[in-house]
C-alpha cells in the first residue's frame, strides 16, 4: 500500500479508526476525516505511534453539511494528485428525527447523501488514479429498512432502527448504481456488512442508549474485526476486479431483495443528485 492514498471518513474511533490504523500499518498515506478536532488529533497520534507511519493526516468536516463536504473534497483534491481508496464509513443513528443545516433528515443526510456527494466530488480524481477503489460501509441492518419514495426523509413517521436500516439499504443501492455507471473505468466500488461492532454509534441518544450499548459489548465484535473486510476490499488483489457487490467476512453475500432492485437504485440516484445539486 505504499504510495497509495486512502481517505477514511468517521475515522476518530471505532471501525473507521481501526481501518485507518491497518492501512497505515501497511504503509499507505492515510487521511482521517473527522468532525471533532480533539478526537481526530488523538486518533492521528495513536495511529502514527502504533505504526511508525508519519503519513497520517487529519481533515475536519461535518458530513451532515453539504457545504462542508464540498470544502472537504476541494481540500483533498488540492492535497492529492491521486486518490486510490475512499472508504465511506461515517454514520449516525438518531432516536429522534432532526434535520441538517440543509433541511434534510440527519440520518439520511449523513449515512447516504454524504457517501453519494463526497464520492461524486472525488470520482474524477479516483478515475485517473491507478486501480482506485470506493468502499461503502453498509450493514445487514438494511434488511430492516425499505424505501418509500414518497417519504424518504421519514417526515410522516420516524422509527429510529427502521430509518437507520433504510440508510444502509441506500448504501447498497448506491453501490450497485455507481458500479453500473463506472463500469469500464479503473475504479471499483463495493460495500460491506462489518458485523455487530462495539462502537460509539448511537451513544448520542442519551444515557439509556449508552447503558444498553455497554451491556451488549461482550457480544459484539471488536472494531478491528469489524474493519477487516473494509481493509480486505481496499487492499486485496483478489478484490481488484470486483465491483458492485456486498461483502461480509471477506466473502460476497447476497443482500435483501430490496437491495437488489436496480430500478430503485436508479431512482434513488436521481433523487440524491437533486438533493445534493449534483449535475449528472
Amino acid at each position: 500500500m505504499k504510495e497509495r492514498v486512502c481517505i477514511v471518513t468517521g475515522a476518530s474511533s471505532g471501525i473507521g479508526k481501526a481501518t485507518a490504523l491497518e492501512l497505515a500499518r501497511r504503509g499507505a498515506t492515510v487521511t482521517l476525516v473527522c468532525r471533532n478536532s480533539g478526537r481526530a488529533e488523538a486518533a492521528r497520534n495513536e495511529i502514527r505511534t502504533a505504526t511508525g507511519n508519519k503519513a497520517v493526516e487529519v481533515l475536519l468536516a461535518d458530513l451532515s453539511s453539504q457545504a462542508e463536504i464540498r470544502r472537504l473534497a476541494q481540500e483533498l483534491l488540492d492535497r492529492y494528485p491521486q486518490i486510490h481508496v475512499l472508504i465511506n464509513n461515517a454514520g449516525v443513528l438518531n432516536r429522534k428525527r432532526t434535520t441538517t443545516v440543509d433541511g434534510i433528515e440527519t440520518v439520511f443526510a449523513v449515512n447516504h447523501l454524504a457517501y453519494f456527494l463526497l464520492t461524486h466530488l472525488l470520482l474524477e480524481r479516483l478515475t485517473i488514479s491507478e486501480s482506485a477503489r470506493v468502499i461503502n460501509v453498509a450493514s445487514d441492518a438494511h434488511r430492516w429498512g425499505n424505501l418509500d419514495f414518497t417519504d424518504l426523509q421519514n417526515a410522516r413517521r420516524y422509527r429510529a432502527l427502521r430509518v437507520y436500516g433504510q440508510s444502509k439499504l441506500c448504501n447498497i443501492l448506491f453501490t450497485r448504481e455507481l458500479a453500473r455507471r463506472i463500469m469500464g473505468t479503473k475504479v471499483t466500488v463495493n460495500c460491506l456488512h462489518p458485523g455487530g461492532v462495539a462502537t460509539g454509534l448511537g451513544w448520542n441518544n442519551g444515557w439509556w442508549a449508552v447503558l444498553i450499548a455497554k451491556a451488549l459489548q461482550p457480544f459484539f465484535r471488536t472494531p478491528e474485526q469489524g474493519a477487516d473486510t473494509a481493509v480486505y476490499l481496499a487492499t486485496s488483489p483478489a478484490a481488484a476486479a470486483v465491483s458492485g457487490k456486498y461483502f461480509y467476512n471477506r466473502r460476497e453475500i447476497q443482500p435483501s431483495p430490496a437491495a437488489q432492485d436496480d430500478e430503485a437504485a436508479k431512482r434513488l440516484w436521481q433523487i440524491s443528485a437533486e438533493l445534493t445539486r449534483v449535475t449528472l
